[in-house]
């Protein structure tokens, strides 16, 4: 008698309902079946999915993997099907989720100043404010919905502050984002339009600004305005990439938040014993539980599902598959950030963990531009809450929530609360 080899399980189904709301076993069995996987996406475009943490740095850090949608052997029933929905229509396509070397290098340089750890501490105050504000406006109401009453103005209007869009302008730009990330929920065509009324505001808001920037920057000047000075002292910046790179920023800078502060509260009411040492050290006035905290919130559930697209410039060999020119690659951050190869007790949430290098942010050239501020935002914003909601649980049960589809990003719809009302 001699032991049979057990038949090998059929692979998953992704992208379903169903896979949306736990996507982690699918990925499990990924990783340990096929770790670099081709498969048909919802879209109809064929592309390979990445999923050990090993596999994922290398091809996130690969230079023969571009960002430019030009290398893409697209047939032609999978054209347009690649990046953000309404960016090409709405000439938005130059910016640093979709350009390589050098001219990412020009641009991320020109951007970055605005996301030093300087300028990161310098706009906390306003970060705090805009927090507490949103809390106020449901805190004696003793419910609310964390998603859309919270999480989603709170990186809105923070983006749009550091862009320079005038506070009477902010609410235009709240509806506009939350077309964009109904991710096909909403009126059918009505990303493209968001996306191209966006545009043309951008535009005349550069234009604007032109106008009456002054000659010297102030302290603390608006991320526009930098970007058109630079323009205006020979760094070549054009129209469209300046508007490109403000989409960008708020379109990859806000979502990714809302996600973060959404997900990592889900988190913490489904582990109450986390959520409590956490609690217990923020009573105290500690801050070494909440930052590492957050990194686990990061791992365990991210804001990012896949990272954004790349397309092979030749023929590449990434976990024993051999990618041919052309073909689309998508780096599965979910999975890798669940790799047991890399971190122990991978579907374990340890606020406390120490050795956690996730990819939450992406690895690389392409590592978030925002992530400072994004780590600021969903510091500030878990922190508040769990202040100054104390007993703040989740309403109903957590088997009726359901998970936005999209094939980037992660995230609720929705997230209802209740707690104690009144003033904290």
């Amino acid at each position: 008698m001699t032991d049979q080899p057990q038949p090998l399980s059929p692979a998953p189904e992704l992208f379903t309902w169903e896979f949306a709301t736990d996507p982690y076993p699918a990925y499990a069995w990924l990783r340990e079946h096929a770790p670099v996987h081709r498969t048909r996406l919802p879209s109809g475009v064929e592309a390979w999915l990445v999923t050990r943490y090993a596999d994922a740095k290398q091809a996130l850090a690969d230079g023969r993997l571009s960002k430019n949608p030009a290398h893409h052997d697209e047939p032609a029933h999978a054209k347009g099907k690649t990046g953000i929905p309404g960016e090409r229509k709405a000439e938005l396509m130059t910016h640093l989720l979709n350009i390589d070397p050098p001219d990412h290098t020009r641009l991320r340089r020109l951007v970055s100043k605005a996301f030093t750890p300087r300028r990161v501490a310098e706009f906390a105050p306003r970060v705090r404010e805009l927090t507490d504000h949103l809390i106020d406006q449901f805190q004696e109401r003793g419910s609310a919905d964390l998603i859309h009453e919270f999480a989603f103005p709170l990186p809105i209007y923070a983006i749009c502050d550091l862009l320079g869009v005038p506070r009477e302008d902010q609410d235009d730009f709240r509806d506009w984002a939350g077309m964009m990330i109904r991710h096909g929920g909403g009126p059918r065509g009505g990303v493209g339009r968001s996306v191209k009324k966006m545009r043309g505001y951008l535009g005349e808001l550069i234009h604007k600004k032109r106008e009456a920037l002054p000659d010297v920057a102030a302290p603390g000047e608006d991320l526009i305005s930098g970007l058109i000075r630079a323009s205006d002292h020979g760094e070549h910046l054009t129209e469209n990439e300046a508007a490109a790179m403000a989409f960008i920023l708020l379109f990859a800078g806000f979502e990714t938040t809302v996600n973060l502060i959404g997900n990592g509260m889900y988190a913490l009411l489904t582990h109450p014993g986390q959520r409590e040492r956490l609690q217990t050290s923020l009573t105290a006035g500690e801050r070494a539980l909440l930052e590492t905290g957050v990194e686990e919130l990061l791992r365990y559930d991210g804001p990012v599902e896949l990272a954004t697209w790349r397309f092979a410039t030749e023929s590449v060999h990434i976990g024993g598959q051999d990618i041919a020119p052309g073909d689309p690659v998508l780096v599965v951050l979910a999975a890798a950030d669940r790799d047991p190869a890399r971190f122990a007790q991978p579907d374990t949430l340890d606020l406390s963990r120490r050795d956690n290098q996730h990819l939450g942010y992406g690895h690389g050239i392409h590592y978030c531009l925002g992530a400072p501020l994004a780590r600021l935002e969903g510091q500030t914003a878990l922190a508040t809450l769990l202040t100054r909601l104390p007993d703040l649980q989740l309403a109903g049960d957590s088997a009726d929530l359901r998970w936005r589809g999209g094939l980037i990003m992660r995230g609720l719809r929705t997230l209802p609360v209740e707690f104690t009302p009144g003033r904290q």
